[in-house]
């Protein structure tokens, strides 16, 4: 889909056909089927953006829900967009940093969210959060189709009179005319995905010399970002969402550096104690801390909530006598433990009439699928097993659900 096509989808006839278009997605048409009936009323070229318009929106609906019928996307802006609950997570501290700290104000900035900059905007999940959260935001995309896009998303919530969208290098972009400076470089090259800060795009140095220009700011970064890339004195911020961890945001200018972990929807949030938790056997209960608080760095903190220990200094499993409710854990009864042997795992299944396993695995090196074929499962019980090391030695624990608490 180029620049011309899509605006054609802006014209009523273009929203015409896109209407239809959703409608013979929505009532089961196959491809094939759905292309003629588009081109029996409409242009080829019309149908056919029509048609991808409409499944970029079905695809859509998993992240943004209803909101999707109304939005517009192209296949990369819909895959690097930011889910709407850490947008909205997100401009909720951006607008309550401006509440509190009027320094991160913009010169004859009124009372509300800060000024924003945003760099890298995309098909605007962001832009349209910070909107929404009361703040003016001027954005800057370097694809021209995007930019169009993202116009077309902040005019279909009303949310135009705040939103400012432009083409444009974010390098040669100035933030220091802004409160706040919101970055989400680009994180996908020729080959696909990319996980190294210094191939996003722009790179991380541009990024840091933005940010060194900033009053404050905010970066959205990969969850894997390695530790060395975080500037000395920035927050850190790791959030999960329903039990997935979706992204890292590196914070600057609005307080003293953290590493924090937050959890969506219930916006529980931890942040670096120096709790370093002992390690210890196995006992009775199993806790697999939330993957928010292990990026973060705080399985000690959350071993500290549940009065636990590790089973090895290195992995991020706990353990304890107790059963404590917390929503930083998926928490596990341990029924037995042993070395991790294939022959005598597949025995102690079958004894037990185990048909149904979910396997767990840290620092682990076996390929769980392999297993779950060689285990030959049988029988009407279900269990959790969980491969993990212990002192170097690879055990298996065999774990049902906790559904109670004494704590």
């Amino acid at each position: 889909m180029d620049l011309d096509a899509f605006r054609t989808l802006l014209t009523p006839a273009g929203r015409g056909a896109l209407d239809e278009a959703v409608k013979i997605l929505a009532d089961g048409a196959d491809p094939v089927a759905a292309a003629s009936a588009m081109r029996r009323g409409h242009p080829a070229d019309l149908a056919a953006v029509a048609l991808t318009q409409a499944s970029l929106r079905r695809r859509a609906e998993a992240k943004f829900g209803p909101d999707a019928a109304v939005m517009y996307f192209t296949p990369h802006g819909l895959e690097q967009a930011t889910r709407p609950e850490v947008a909205a997570h997100r401009a909720a501290r951006i607008r309550a940093a401006g509440t509190r700290a009027t320094g991160i104000r913009a010169a004859g900035e009124p009372e509300g969210g800060p000024a924003v900059l945003d760099v890298c905007s995309g098909i605007g999940g962001d832009l349209l959060a910070l909107a929404r959260a009361g703040c003016p935001v001027h954005a800057v995309d370097l694809d021209p189709l995007t930019v169009e896009i993202a116009r077309a998303n902040a005019a279909a919530f009303g949310l135009s009179s705040l939103v400012d969208v432009r083409t444009g290098d974010a390098a040669l972009a100035d933030p220091a005319g802004y409160g706040l400076l919101f970055a989400d470089p680009a994180r996908r090259g020729a080959r696909g995905r990319t996980f190294d800060p210094m191939a996003y795009s722009p790179t991380w140095p541009v990024v840091l010399d933005l940010v060194a220009r900033a009053p404050a700011a905010c970066l959205k970064v990969a969850p894997g970002i390695p530790y060395e890339f975080i500037p000395e004195g920035a927050e850190a911020e790791w959030v999960s969402y329903r039990g997935e961890v979706k992204e890292a945001a590196i914070w600057t200018g609005l307080g003293p550096g953290v590493r924090r972990a937050t959890l969506l929807p219930s916006g529980a949030t931890l942040t670096a104690s120096g709790a370093e938790a002992e390690t210890g056997p196995v006992s009775r209960y199993l806790y697999e801390p939330d993957g928010a608080a292990v990026r973060a760095h705080l399985v000690g903190e959350v071993a500290a909530l549940v009065s636990g220990r590790l089973l090895d200094p290195r992995i991020a499993y706990i353990t304890s006598d107790r059963l404590v409710r917390t929503e930083w854990a998926s928490c596990y009864e341990v029924t037995d433990v042993m070395p991790f042997s294939l022959k005598r795992l597949r025995a102690a299944l079958r004894e037990r009439r185990v048909g149904v396993v979910t396997i767990k695995k840290r620092g682990s090196a076996v390929d769980v699928e392999r297993l779950r074929k060689d285990l030959r499962l049988s029988g009407d019980n279900s269990c959790v097993i969980v491969l993990t090391r212990i002192e170097e030695r690879p055990f298996a624990l065999l774990c049902r659900p906790a559904t109670s608490t004494d704590g």
